[in-house]
């Protein structure tokens, strides 16, 4: 009862910010467990399998078990990328170009919005604590004596609660979405780290190892033609 009367004696604009603070609260209650739990992945594992899938040339196999986590935006993304596999480096690199730009929203989406609440929250106190002034200043002026200093009171505790009113929304909101984008942060780098990893991998997997007979190839002449053998030059080595 308390709470409630403290709101009533705030006024219209005490319920605005009351208003104010349940979307904020909501939103970030959404947030949160999107982007602590239904887009959580054991990141290490998956992409250890994924890799090992794909040096072993099982794309298909690899496309499956992406398909099955493809509510996560990173398994998403991986799909995307190994569609593309069979084509050429650029066709591979455009396709992680185009899975980020479809996955990134969803970590990024309505997250603002909590920021944009709590500043409202604070500018709709600061606009209580102006309504309530120039309800003191108007009992000062024009009240009969009788009924100056209530109306002066009731003026100064509107003031009074809308400002704090506004700084109990504001406050917490602020704090939580410190949270969350630190969170929001945590997963972009980590999507633009294993897709860019993943790109690599498909990119440079059919390029041969460089082997010491590919640095430093067998130059001898074969037997029996009279030619001498061919030496690579060393550093020890002298023009004559």
């Amino acid at each position: 009862m308390g709470l409630l009367h403290f709101i009533a004696d705030a006024g219209f604009i005490g319920w605005t910010i009351i208003a104010t603070g349940i979307a904020g609260a909501a939103l970030c209650v959404e947030r949160a467990r999107t982007l602590y739990f239904a887009y959580g992945l054991d990141v290490e594992s998956f992409t250890n399998k994924i890799q090992t899938l794909v040096l072993s040339k099982k794309i298909d196999e690899a496309i499956v078990t992406c398909a099955q986590l493809e509510s996560k935006p990173l398994a998403r993304a991986y799909k995307l990328i190994l569609e593309k596999a069979d084509r050429d480096d650029e066709t591979i690199f455009q396709a992680q170009d185009i899975a980020m730009a479809e996955t990134v929203p969803f970590y990024t989406k309505r997250l603002h919005y909590l920021s944009m609440l709590a500043n409202v929250a604070t500018l709709l106190g600061l606009l209580g604590t102006i309504h309530g002034l120039i309800l003191s200043f108007q009992a000062v002026a024009q009240a009969d004596p009788a009924t100056k200093q209530a109306m002066l009171a009731n003026g100064i505790a509107v003031s009074m609660y809308t400002t704090a009113l506004g700084l109990a929304v504001a406050i917490p909101a602020m704090v939580a979405f410190s949270f969350l984008v630190s969170r929001q942060n945590e997963l972009l780098e980590q999507l633009t780290e294993k897709c860019s990893k993943l790109t690599e991998t498909l990119t440079s997997s059919h390029i041969p190892g460089l082997g010491k007979d590919h640095v430093f190839p067998d130059m001898t002449a074969p037997k029996g033609t009279g030619m001498n053998t061919v030496v690579p030059p060393t550093t020890n080595s002298k023009a004559s």
